[in-house]
């Protein structure tokens, strides 16, 4: 019967309970306790006496209703108690072990999707993304969708989810896909970034998406389908190219795009729609001399892959045109009527 019992259904459960109710009440009836079997004092006595709790303000009053509760009331109500507890709590223990692994669906939205498993690469960057993320107001999400075979590398901070595929609506619709902000493609296989890519290009053409790969012949390719990715090839080499000439260019590099609290690091800013349009020459002095931070270019709205890199002081900036800057750290509470006044 405790084997029975072990693997039950809740609905077996709600019945036992349920005939657990009636039949005490019966007994309690039979047995001429009236205080007891009133509607609010019986649920509420059944509860108490059931989970062990018992306060004493109601308890049988004649012989026989105490024979009832001591050889009764009292042993089912601590099993039915004991089974309630653990089902709850090895429900709980499940769906803890399921999200450690991946394997629970998430319902999220507006978030930083990174898709792809390169260890200690995947780690460094899921480390910049919650140190980026502490300087923003609204702070997303970020959920990591992996094939590998691994559990959750940051739980609790991150959300996290495990794939056969990354090209299977059945599969990427558990990490929300089609509701994510950003997709960030890292892949060991550049083959399989470029699966993915396009994968996620159709299913959600209007997120940020930013794809990295080793090899940049791929990238001409991607962008032949999909132009609006933005690619990261590796630039490794280039920097090692540039240190030999230029001492110090590894270890600037390094610091523009760390996140770390001292030092400078490299950001971005959209113009506000309402803005009026104005000089690159203003918005350089006004954000030097209000913020200390250094404007290094800008790319016109829609278009982030066409960033100009210090342009003429006499460029025409719009409104929703993306600016760069360097500065200590990400300028959140920007007044952009005292700098284009």
């Amino acid at each position: 019967m405790l084997h029975y019992f072990a693997g039950s259904r809740w609905y077996t459960i709600a019945l036992a309970t349920a005939f657990y109710a009636a039949s005490s009440w019966i007994l309690l009836w039979a047995a001429d306790e009236s205080a007891l079997t009133e509607s609010v004092n019986f649920l509420y006595w059944l509860a108490v006496t059931g989970s062990t709790v018992g306060y004493g303000d109601l308890s049988p009053q004649t012989d026989a209703g105490k024979l009832v509760v001591a050889f009764y009331v009292i042993p089912l109500g601590l099993s039915i108690f004991a089974m309630v507890i653990g089902r709850i709590a090895a429900f709980v223990g499940n769906q803890w072990r399921k999200g450690l692994m991946g394997l629970s669906g998430l319902s999220v939205s507006d978030h930083i999707l990174v898709i792809g498993w390169n260890e200690q690469r995947t780690l460094l960057l899921l480390k910049l993304l919650l140190r980026e993320r502490e300087s923003l107001q609204e702070r997303p999400d970020i959920v990591l969708c992996v094939r590998a075979d691994i559990t959750n590398p940051m739980p609790g901070k991150i959300e996290f989810v495990k794939v056969e595929s990354f090209n299977r609506d059945e599969d990427m619709d558990k990490a929300c896909i089609a509701s994510a902000s950003t997709i960030l493609i890292d892949n060991p296989q550049d083959d399989l970034t470029l699966t993915t890519a396009l994968y996620c290009s159709q299913k959600n053409p209007s997120a940020h998406q930013v794809a990295y790969f080793a090899d940049e012949s791929l990238v001409g390719l991607l962008h032949q389908h999909c132009p609006q990715i933005e690619c990261t090839p590796s630039v490794a080499v280039e920097m090692l190219a540039k240190a030999a000439f230029d001492p110090g260019s590894s270890a600037l590099h390094h610091d523009l795009l760390s996140v770390d609290d001292d030092g400078q690091a490299q950001f971005s800013i959209s113009v506000p729609a309402a803005t009026q349009s104005v000089t690159y020459q203003q918005l350089f002095f006004a954000f030097k001399q209000r913020y200390d931070a250094t404007l290094i270019g800008f790319a016109p709205s829609g278009r982030a892959q066409d960033v100009t890199l210090n342009p003429s002081l006499d460029t025409v900036i719009a409104p929703q045109d993306k600016l760069y800057y360097i500065a200590k750290q990400r300028i959140t509470e920007l007044d952009w009527h005292a700098v284009t006044e």
